[in-house]
C-alpha cells in the first residue's frame, strides 16, 4: 500500500525498497512546536510557500500557552496562517491534538500522502493514507517547494484473526505486538485481515498511532466498509484507496489471533519486549502518584467513556491525581453531552483542555522525581512526562481508571467484568 502512494505522488509506475523518491504531499500539518521561536524552527521571513492550501497549522501540544515560550510560538503561527494562507488554522478551543483532528475531520483521505513535524503521524494510516513524522529542515523544505523525499522501506504485514475479547483495546492490540515482535525499525507496517475489520475504528486509530513507538517508517490499513463510512459522514471530498497486490512481496508476515490478547501493562523506561499481563502486575499492588488518560492514541471518547463507566459512583483513590484530556473540542464537548465529564469530576478526575499536555511532560501532569504514573498515552521511556526520575507504566485506558480508584496499578477486567453483570441484570 505504502509503495502505491509513494509511486503515485512521485509519478512513477513502481518503486522498490532501498529507492529515494520524491514526492509530492497532499497535506502538510504543523504543529505549534514548528513555531517556537528558535533558530532551527520555522523562519519567521517565509515569503511564500508552494500549497498553502495543503498546509493545516494545529496547535497542540501546549494548549493554551502555559508559557511566554509557547505564547509567542502561538502568536507567530496565527501570523504564518493569515499572511502566507494556509488553508486550515485551529485555534485554542477550536481543535485539537492535531493526529485526532485529521481522523476526525478526514483532513487527509484515502491513498494520500501526509507529512508533519510530529512523530506520531502514522496515526492516520487508520484513513488509508501513507503518513510520517519528517524533521524540521525537511518540513521548512517541503512548505516551500512542495517537494519533499522518501527512501522507499520494505514492508512488515500484520494479519489479524479473530475478534478482540471482552475487556481488550487497541492499546493491548498494540502492546501484544511489541512484546512479541519488538522494534520494526527500517520498515512500514501495513495491517490487515478480518481481525482487523472487526476492531472499532477508535482501536485502529489507536493501533496506526502507536506503531511509532516500534519505529516503524508508514504504517497503513486499508480502507474497508467503516473506513468509508465514517468518511462519508465527514465529507463528500472523492479520494482513491490504495490495496495491496495479492503478489505484493513483504520482509516478513505475521500473524496475530486477537482471540489470544488480554490486559497487558508495559514496564517503566520502554515498550518493545518489555509488556507483562495486567493481571500479574496488578497482584503486585504497584502504588502509583499520578494515573493519566489522554494523547493522540487514546484521547478519544470511547476512552473517556470506559473511564467513566469504571468510576461511576466511586472515588479516586487518596494521594492519586487523575488526569483526563480529551484528544479535541469535539469529543470534550461530546464527553459533556453524554455525561462522561461529570461522573470523572464527580469521582475526583480533573478534566483538562484538549492538548499533549501531560503526555509530551509539557504542562497539565508533569512527574516530579520518584512519582511513579500509569498512562494510556504514547510514550513511556525516561523524562517523557517530567523527572527521569520517575516511572512511567502503560495500559489501556480501562486499566489506568481501574488503577485510579485502586491507587495502585491494577488489572482492569475486575472492574469491567462487575460493569458487564450489572448491565445484564439492568436489562
Amino acid at each position: 500500500m505504502v509503495h502505491k502512494v509513494l509511486a503515485a505522488r512521485s509519478g512513477l509506475a513502481e518503486v522498490h525498497p532501498g529507492q529515494i523518491v520524491v514526492t509530492d504531499v497532499d497535506l502538510i500539518v504543523l504543529a505549534d512546536s514548528v513555531f517556537n521561536p528558535e533558530p532551527e524552527r520555522l523562519p519567521t521571513d517565509i515569503k511564500k510557500v508552494a500549497h498553502p492550501e495543503r498546509i493545516a497549522v494545529l496547535m497542540d501540544h501546549a494548549v493554551p500557552a502555559p508559557n511566554i515560550k509557547y505564547a509567542t510560538a502561538h502568536k507567530r503561527a496565527r501570523e504564518h496562517a493569515k499572511r502566507l494562507g494556509f488553508g486550515r488554522m485551529a485555534e485554542v478551543g477550536k481543535g485539537g491534538i492535531e493526529h485526532q483532528l485529521i481522523f476526525e475531520e478526514c483532513l487527509a483521505l484515502p491513498g494520500q500522502l501526509v507529512a508533519s513535524n510530529d512523530s506520531h503521524t502514522s496515526a492516520a494510516g487508520v484513513l488509508n493514507c501513507a503518513a510520517r513524522g519528517l524533521g524540521m529542515a525537511d518540513i521548512i523544505q517541503l512548505a516551500c517547494t512542495g517537494k519533499t523525499w522518501y527512501k522507499v522501506s520494505p514492508t512488515i504485514k500484520f494479519r489479524l484473526e479473530g475478534s478482540l475479547p471482552f475487556g481488550v483495546y487497541g492499546k493491548d492490540v498494540f502492546l501484544h505486538i511489541a512484546q512479541l515482535y519488538g522494534s520494526q525499525e527500517g520498515h512500514d507496517i501495513e495491517f490487515e485481515g478480518p481481525g482487523l475489520e472487526s476492531m472499532p475504528l477508535d482501536d485502529r486509530a489507536t493501533l496506526s498511532t502507536m506503531c511509532t513507538e516500534l519505529n516503524a517508517n508508514f504504517v497503513m490499513m486499508p480502507a474497508d466498509r467503516l473506513v468509508r463510512e465514517h468518511i462519508a459522514s465527514v465529507t463528500d471530498a472523492p479520494y482513491i484507496p490504495v490495496e495491496a497486490d495479492e503478489d505484493a512481496e513483504y520482509a516478513a508476515i505475521y500473524v496475530v489471533n486477537l482471540d489470544d490478547i488480554s490486559s497487558g501493562i508495559a514496564m517503566p523506561n520502554a515498550m518493545n519486549r518489555n509488556v507483562r499481563s495486567a493481571s500479574s502486575i496488578g497482584e503486585e499492588r504497584i502504588a502509583i502518584d499520578q494515573a493519566f488518560i489522554g494523547s493522540c492514541a487514546n484521547g478519544k471518547l470511547s476512552d473517556l467513556r470506559v473511564a467513566a463507566d469504571i468510576v461511576r459512583g466511586k472515588r479516586v483513590a487518596e494521594g492519586v491525581r487523575f488526569i483526563v484530556t480529551p484528544g479535541s473540542q469535539q469529543i470534550y464537548l461530546d464527553a459533556i453531552r453524554l455525561g462522561y465529564i461529570e461522573t470523572l469530576a464527580a469521582a475526583g478526575a480533573l478534566v483538562t483542555s484538549s492538548t499533549c499536555g501531560a503526555c509530551a511532560g509539557g504542562h497539565m501532569g508533569v512527574l516530579a522525581a520518584g512519582e511513579v504514573c500509569i498512562t494510556s498515552s504514547t510514550r513511556n521511556f525516561k523524562g517523557r512526562m517530567g523527572s527521569p526520575d520517575a516511572e512511567i507504566y502503560m495500559g489501556s485506558s480501562a486499566a489506568v481508571a481501574a488503577s485510579a480508584l485502586a491507587g495502585y496499578i491494577a488489572d482492569p477486567m475486575p472492574a469491567l467484568l462487575a460493569l458487564r453483570d450489572t448491565a445484564r441484570e439492568s436489562a
